[in-house]
């Protein structure tokens, strides 16, 4: 795909780079997460044993309650959280807990991002803008 620059709705936290960790499933930091040992411990879904920590996530909408807020915190708080999460579609729950966890957030975006961005992918998100630049493709394996 020749996207380099590809455009969401502005979201919260800071400017970060990193490597993408992607796919087109839904994400609840509940029920999908071991947030003890930084990997997605849900085995129906499709980043299934992967480390999450450090990686830029990209995946389609927030699911889940109340308990997302002070999950994420408390992974970012012991260095084990992701280092961005870039949604479909968020919900205020899920933007609660990013606000809570100083976690960089954007949705809304201009084309599906699970379809735009993989894993590997180098980007850079700019939140305060909407803005995710492709630095550079499959840079690295998840």
């Amino acid at each position: 795909m020749s996207l380099r620059l590809v455009k969401g709705h502005p979201g919260i936290g800071d400017d970060v780079e990193g490597v993408v960790l992607a796919a087109a499933d839904n994400f609840s930091a509940r029920y999908d997460l071991d947030r003890i040992n930084g990997v997605f411990s849900r085995p129906s879904h499709a980043l299934y044993g992967q480390s999450y920590v450090g990686r830029i996530l990209v995946l389609n909408a927030a699911k889940g309650g109340v308990a997302t807020a002070w999950m994420l915190r408390e992974m970012q708080a012991r260095g084990l959280g992701p280092s961005a999460l870039l949604l479909n579609f968020a919900n205020p729950i899920m933007a609660q807990g990013a606000a809570f966890a100083g976690l960089p957030l954007i949705d809304r975006f201009e084309a599906d991002i699970t379809a735009v961005l993989k894993s590997g992918d180098r980007v850079r998100v700019s939140p305060s803008t909407g803005d995710v630049l492709i630095l550079d493709r499959d840079v690295v394996e998840p």
